[in-house]
């Protein structure tokens, strides 16, 4: 265990990740992964969104997600920690945020952990198969949406947190060090033949890629009440 800083919970916060308990607690990462449990979860991912279908909402909920991936990503870089809590414990909570109702994340700040270098690549290799591809492969037993669109989803909270990270004197050893982790195949085995990170960026850096067409599918955000089309639409 170790103690997050001001800046960590400024950080998390900023990407809708709380370290208190949510006002209206909806559903925890544990119930996200129950078989009998993930129609009723996205039905309230779907009614809280005002998402017009499931496949909609289940594109809003990766992104949201995504959000706290790319903080696993971000607080390995910055500080070697990451969220290692029990599942029942991650809550999923409706909360407003810019004015929209929004599903947002609620964790305990003392769940956070060190993380040994020698332990680096069973970490990133933890959350890519074990948080991002279990919740992906879930969603998708019961929404009709392609993997490509929920894994370009949490790509590209990461290609932001990678340019800034790499710019940064403090934090671009690590970032460069994790960032050729995502990029080797072998880390992505039981997920896809190659590493999907590398394939996004196209032998790119990231900063490289801002502010470009970089996805190949549509996350329909513009289908969401309240939210508008990314910058990284195909179809702009």
């Amino acid at each position: 265990m170790t103690k997050l800083t001001t800046d960590q919970i400024r950080q998390l916060n900023m990407y809708s990740v709380y370290v208190e308990q949510p006002e209206q607690p909806l559903f925890t990462l544990k119930d996200l992964l129950h078989a009998h449990k993930i129609d009723s979860v996205l039905h309230a991912i779907q009614t809280v969104s005002q998402s017009p279908n499931q496949t909609v909402a289940a594109s809003y909920f990766l992104r949201r997600f995504g959000m706290f991936i790319s903080m696993q990503f971000y607080q390995l870089a910055a500080y070697d920690e990451i969220w290692s809590g029990n599942l029942d414990q991650f809550i999923f909570g409706a909360k407003t945020e810019y004015g929209n109702p929004s599903i947002s994340m609620f964790v305990n700040k003392g769940d956070f952990v060190d993380v040994p270098e020698i332990e680096r690549k069973k970490m990133i290799r933890h959350i890519l198969h074990d948080e991002c591809h279990a919740i992906i492969q879930q969603v998708r037993s019961v929404a009709n949406i392609s993997s490509l669109t929920l894994w370009e989803n949490i790509f590209g909270f990461l290609l932001w947190h990678y340019h800034v990270l790499l710019e940064n004197p403090a934090t671009s050893e690590e970032a460069r060090m994790d960032l050729t982790l995502l990029k080797e195949d072998n880390l992505w085995k039981g997920i896809a033949k190659e590493s999907l990170f590398a394939r996004y960026l196209k032998g790119h850096e990231p900063s490289a890629l801002l502010n470009t067409k970089v996805r190949k599918t549509c996350c329909l955000s513009k289908d969401v009440p309240g939210l508008m089309q990314c910058g990284f639409c195909p179809l702009k």
